[in-house]
């Protein structure tokens, strides 16, 4: 990479390159302030194993589910970068608004900006219609947000839970603009170990404690088997009254309890 072209007359040179002094080869002024989609496909490799000039590398573990008496949220608390733990404390549930939650899968940025902003939006809304946003629409927002910028790199795969209305909703909202209504899901890279524990006990009728304990049972299990879920798991009941925070659980002690049951 050449710096030389920083110090070099401007004259002639286009806005974009003579800001970063970047070799053409590495940044065209066409890929980046003309085409950012391509320049995005070009550059930041998100599903594919190829050598590329950005790597996004990420993993964890979130699930959220309707029962009878409401939503369970949890989550674990690892971030990674590459092989690299960087932080076992991470929060990734995002706190929109007392009565609506969502998690974070995917690049740590993109989740916590895009819900942020959602948050942002769903309090402009409230002021001008003088009632809370939807689970359903907040949901709708933020799905036409990032579908905007489909295409351009963005890597979020999040949960939005809640209550209003019309009772629990929670939907699915990645990257690509999809967005679906369900009554259980789990993101992430330890989401088929979470779907293993969860296919097995969930039903909707189940009782808070019982619904606590899979919920805990499917992270506990996901950070067993998948190298970029750990640290600790976060846990939320999201009510009539609206969300309640349950608590934070260190898996590593989870661990022996776990254990010395099945023997």
């Amino acid at each position: 990479m050449s710096f030389g072209k920083v110090f070099k007359s401007s004259v002639g040179v286009k806005p974009s390159s003579h800001l970063y002094g970047l070799d053409d080869d590495i940044f065209d002024d066409r890929s980046v302030s003309e085409q950012p989609a391509e320049f995005s496909n070009s550059h930041i490799d998100v599903k594919s194993q190829k050598d590329s000039l950005i790597k996004l590398a990420h993993g964890t573990t979130t699930l959220a589910f309707k029962f009878k008496n409401g939503i369970i949220v949890a989550t674990d608390s690892r971030a990674t970068s590459g092989n690299i733990i960087a932080s076992q404390t991470v929060k990734k549930v995002i706190e929109i608004n007392p009565y609506l939650l969502g998690t974070m899968a995917g690049g740590a940025a993109d989740c916590s900006y895009w819900e942020r902003e959602l948050g942002r939006r769903c309090r402009l809304y409230e002021l001008a219609n003088k009632e809370r946003i939807s689970v359903a629409a907040a949901s709708k927002l933020l799905s036409n947000m990032v579908y905007s910028y489909k295409g351009m790199g963005l890597s979020m795969g999040t949960m939005i839970c809640g209550w209003d209305k019309k009772g629990p909703g929670l939907f699915y909202v990645d990257s690509e603009g999809q967005r679906l209504r369900g009554d259980l899901f789990s993101v992430g890279s330890g989401s088929t170990f979470a779907y293993g524990i969860l296919d097995t006990g969930y039903k909707y009728d189940l009782e808070t404690a019982d619904a606590i304990e899979l919920a805990r049972r499917a992270i506990y299990h996901a950070t067993h088997r998948d190298a970029y879920s750990g640290g600790y798991i976060r846990m939320y009941h999201i009510k009539e009254e609206g969300w309640e925070f349950i608590g934070l659980e260190d898996v590593g002690e989870l661990y022996y309890k776990y254990a010395e049951e099945s023997k």
